[in-house]
C-alpha cells in the first residue's frame, strides 16, 4: 500500500489540479438543455471555459453572475437572480446548474436560501430547475466539484419511487465518474446493452460533448441526460458507480428511492472489465455475448504481446485520484513500475496504488521526481516537463489541448484497455529505439580496444 504525503510548500509552481467549481460544470455539461452558471467572478468563469473549449473543441455554454467588489461585500442575491432570470428568459433551458465559487463561498453567503427566495419572486421560473452544488475553489479539486454536482442533481431532481411501483429490472443506472470521457461511456453503454439492459448515464457527456454537429445553434447544452430520466432513475433496479467519487451520489440516490448500488473503483485493465461483465451477466441472467467473449480474447492477446515492451519500466503518474488508480494498477499489471506518483487530492483510496508513495503536490514535484524514469502520464500541461526530460508522453486525463480526439479516447472495458496498451506500448517501443550518438573520439577508441 502506497503512503499519501502532502508537499510543504506556500504556492503551486506548476500546476497540477483542476479546480472544484469547473469540476461541477463540466458535470452539468452532462445534462440535455443545461445552462452551467458559475455564482463568482468574471475571471474564474472565463479560465474554465477557456479550459473546457481546448480539451472539447466544442463551443461550450457558460454563464457568470459575474460578481464585483461592491457585491462581493454586500451579498450576491441580486446578481444570481438577474443571472437567473436572464438565462431564463434569453436561452429558455430546463436547468440551470449552479456552483458556487471561493468568492461567495468564503463570505458565507446561503445561496440555498437566496434560491428558495427567487423561487418565491419568480413563479415563472417554475418550468426551469434550478440545481445547486457548493463547489468552493479552495475544497478538494475537479474530482470533488464533479460528485458534489452529480450528488445534487441525484438529490434535486430524482424522484422517490412510488409504493405499488414495480422496479424495470431492465434498466440500470450509471453514475458516471469525471475521469470517464464520452468514448468510455459509449463503451460501457454497449457493454450494458449487450445483456439486454438500457442505461440512464449521469453525467452523460457521451451525448453532449462527443464530438458532433448539431444541425442548428442552440445556446445550451444539445444532448445528455434529460430531466425526466434522472426523475425516473428510482425505478431502476441498479445503480452502478464508476469510481470513488461516485459512491456519495450513488448513496444519496439509494436513500432516496431504495434502489441497490454496486461501486467499480476501476474497469481499466483484464480483472476489472471481468467484474463488470460478470456483475451484468448475474444482474440480467444471460450468458456472457460472444462479441465481449471476443473482445476478451483479444485483450488477453493485446497483453501477451505488450508485457515484453512494459516489463520493469519506470513510470511518473499524476491525476485526479481515481484517474491514477486506475492506470496506475493497470501500468502494474503490464509489469512496469511506478517510481514518481503526484495526485491531486489526498484521497484514502490512494493507498490501493502498488507505489511506495504518493505526493499530493503540482507538476513540479513530479518533475523533480521524473528523473530516470521510462514513461510520463499526466495531461497536457506536463508536455513541458516531458520535453525537459527527454520522456515519452501520454496525455490522460483534463486538459488535453494539444491533440486531437481527446472526447473519444477510451481507457475502460475490455477494447478501452487494449486501446491502451497500444497506445502506450508503441510509445515505449519508439523511445526504446532511441539512441544517443556517440562522440566519434569514443567510437575511435572502441575500435582500437
Amino acid at each position: 500500500m502506497a503512503r499519501i504525503v502532502n508537499a510543504r510548500k506556500s504556492c503551486a509552481t506548476n500546476p497540477l489540479k483542476m479546480s472544484a467549481p469547473l469540476g461541477g460544470a463540466m458535470a452539468f455539461m452532462g445534462l440535455d438543455g443545461c445552462l452551467p452558471l458559475l455564482h463568482g467572478s468574471q475571471g474564474c468563469t472565463a479560465f474554465g471555459l477557456v479550459l473546457l473549449v481546448r480539451h472539447f473543441r466544442e463551443g461550450i455554454p457558460f454563464q457568470t453572475t459575474a460578481m464585483n467588489e461592491v457585491t462581493t461585500i454586500m451579498g450576491g442575491l441580486d446578481n444570481l437572480e438577474q443571472a437567473i432570470l436572464n438565462i431564463a428568459s434569453r436561452t429558455k433551458p430546463r436547468i440551470v446548474g449552479i456552483c458556487s465559487t471561493g468568492l461567495v463561498e468564503t463570505r458565507g453567503e446561503d445561496i440555498p436560501g437566496d434560491m428558495r427566495l427567487i423561487r418565491q419572486r419568480h413563479p415563472e421560473l417554475s418550468d426551469t430547475a434550478l440545481v445547486f452544488a457548493s463547489t468552493p475553489d479552495y475544497v478538494g479539486g475537479m474530482e470533488e466539484g464533479w460528485a458534489a454536482a452529480v450528488t445534487a442533481m441525484v438529490e434535486t431532481l430524482a424522484q422517490p419511487r412510488r409504493a405499488r411501483s414495480r422496479r424495470e429490472r431492465g434498466r440500470i443506472n450509471l453514475l458516471a465518474g469525471c475521469h470517464l470521457t464520452p468514448g468510455d461511456i459509449e463503451e460501457l453503454r454497449e457493454t450494458i446493452e449487450a445483456f439486454g439492459l438500457s442505461a440512464t448515464v449521469l453525467p452523460d457527456l457521451s451525448g453532449s460533448l462527443d464530438g458532433h454537429v448539431p444541425e442548428q445553434y442552440i445556446s445550451t447544452t444539445f444532448g445528455g441526460t434529460k430531466v425526466e430520466d434522472i426523475a425516473g432513475m428510482g425505478n431502476a433496479g441498479l445503480t452502478i458507480a464508476v469510481g470513488g467519487h461516485m459512491l456519495a451520489a450513488a448513496q444519496a440516490l439509494h436513500a432516496k428511492t431504495g434502489v441497490p448500488y454496486v461501486g467499480f473503483d476501476r474497469l481499466t485493465g483484464l480483472g476489472p472489465s471481468d467484474h463488470l461483465v460478470e456483475t451484468l451477466a448475474d444482474y440480467s441472467g444471460r450468458l456472457v455475448p460472444e462479441k465481449l467473449r471476443r473482445q476478451r480474447s483479444q485483450l488477453v492477446d493485446a497483453m501477451l504481446d505488450g508485457h515484453f515492451f512494459f516489463g520493469a519500466k519506470q513510470v511518473a503518474l499524476a491525476g485526479e485520484p481515481d484517474l491514477m488508480l486506475a492506470l496506475g494498477t493497470w501500468l502494474t499489471e503490464m509489469g512496469a513500475e511506478l517510481k514518481a506518483l503526484v495526485a491531486t487530492t489526498a484521497q484514502p483510496r490512494l493507498e490501493l496504488l502498488p507505489g511506495a508513495e504518493v505526493l499530493v503536490g503540482d507538476l513540479d514535484d513530479l518533475e523533480a521526481m521524473a528523473g530516470g524514469c521510462d514513461l510520463l502520464i499526466t495531461h497536457s500541461h506536463g508536455r513541458g516537463m516531458a520535453e525537459r526530460l527527454g520522456l515519452p508522453f501520454y496525455r490522460a486525463g483534463f486538459p488535453q489541448f494539444d491533440r486531437l480526439g481527446a472526447q473519444s479516447q477510451r481507457l475502460v472495458g475490455y477494447r478501452g484497455t487494449r486501446d491502451l496498451i497500444f497506445a502506450v506500448g508503441n510509445l515505449l517501443m519508439e523511445h526504446g529505439h532511441d539512441h544517443v550518438p556517440v562522440a566519434p573520439s569514443r567510437r575511435m577508441s572502441h575500435a582500437a580496444a
